[in-house]
């Protein structure tokens, strides 16, 4: 093995001494998520630990380990002078408000379920058979919810629905729409907010999600416009639909192609299909960055070996890019298909017959 580059090496375990903080910092933000912290510090009042203490009924030395971990990763900003912590804008926008369009704490419960699951993975590795959805941890499917929801929030109604031809206008009017692979409902009752004149469906395997679903349909008030039930992508009931949503699951389902042909059975006439799927180039060269990193990360250990445990098994993985989407979508039996939005993290695309 050739010797290596004194400087290159210390930059790269310097890298690695960062990568490393980030990886040991994820459970202190599971920690503060799930205790509470970051909501008890929202208010961006600094505060001592024995403060916060009293606030959150938390043990005060407890506390102060971890709001100096947090002001090591930046995350919580500390005064030197005053010897306090705070939450500053920008930090209690990603870790506190669970509403917001910011909000991040989901992504690390979702990262959770890739540790507690990689001995699963690891034997699929071995044996190259899959790993479905159902078989991994329940924070995957809280932590995919709550990761994804914000940015439906963000975009959903006020930017994609409209980026499809005459989709909005229907959906005021009134029409009838599918969400395949719902999970727990979070776009399909966003829409359903948004639209009161429509009727809405979603549809997912999982059955834990699907009653989840309704819970949260009801919680939300539009339980009687909102009907889920557990079904296939390729065996829901064909309703003539005028929109049929695919959010961030396409690229994880064994069979794209016929789960696209029963879109296309499913669909009205002048029907659309929307799929959301997570941003990536074509070229794999292109994808090396923060986000690319991620989405391979997760498509490792969640999204091909889902795949890989279903019929066909094609295995898109969550970095498919925009050709090879296409060609699942042409290969269904579709003759439009067009990029209709993006953001740096999501492709909306819009297919009809």
């Amino acid at each position: 093995m050739k010797s290596p580059d004194p400087d290159k090496l210390n930059a790269f375990i310097g890298r690695l001494v960062g990568d490393l903080g980030a990886a040991t910092g994820a459970a202190l933000v599971l920690l503060g998520d799930r205790l509470g912290i970051y909501k008890a510090m929202a208010d961006g009042k600094a505060v001592t630990p024995e403060e916060l203490a009293e606030k959150t009924k938390l043990n005060a030395r407890y506390l102060r380990e971890w709001l100096s971990a947090q002001a090591a990763a930046g995350y919580i900003d500390y005064s030197s002078k005053s010897k306090k912590f705070k939450l500053n804008p920008e930090q209690a926008s990603a870790f506190a408000d669970e509403g917001g369009p910011a909000f991040f704490a989901g992504a690390f419960e979702l990262t959770q379920s890739m540790w507690i699951d990689e001995p699963k993975v690891a034997e699929a590795f071995k044996s190259g058979k899959g790993v479905g959805w159902h078989e991994h941890s329940a924070c995957l499917f809280r932590g995919t919810e709550r990761f994804f929801r914000p940015g439906y929030n963000r975009h959903l109604v006020s930017e994609w629905i409209p980026a499809l031809r005459g989709a909005k206008e229907k959906l005021e009017k009134g029409a009838s729409v599918a969400d395949v692979g719902c999970g727990h409902g979070a776009s399909t009752i966003l829409m359903a907010l948004a639209y009161p004149k429509s009727k809405f469906y979603g549809y997912d395997y999982h059955a834990p999600s699907i009653e989840r679903a309704k819970v949260l349909a009801k919680e939300a008030g539009v339980a009687k416009r909102v009907r889920f039930e557990q079904a296939s992508a390729k065996d829901y009931p064909a309703l003539d639909y005028d929109l049929i949503t695919f959010f961030d699951c396409l690229h994880d389902m064994g069979d794209p192609v016929g789960a696209g042909r029963h879109v296309k059975e499913a669909l009205a006439t002048d029907g659309a299909w929307m799929i959301v799927e997570p941003f990536a180039h074509d070229d794999l060269a292109e994808n090396l960055n923060p986000v690319g990193r991620v989405f391979y990360a997760a498509s490792t250990m969640i999204c091909t070996p889902a795949s890989l445990s279903q019929e066909v098994g094609l295995g898109l993985g969550a970095q498919a890019g925009e050709a090879r989407l296409k060609k699942v979508v042409k290969d269904a039996g579709f003759s439009k298909f067009r990029r209709a939005a993006e953001t740096p993290f999501n492709l909306v695309f819009e297919a009809r017959a």
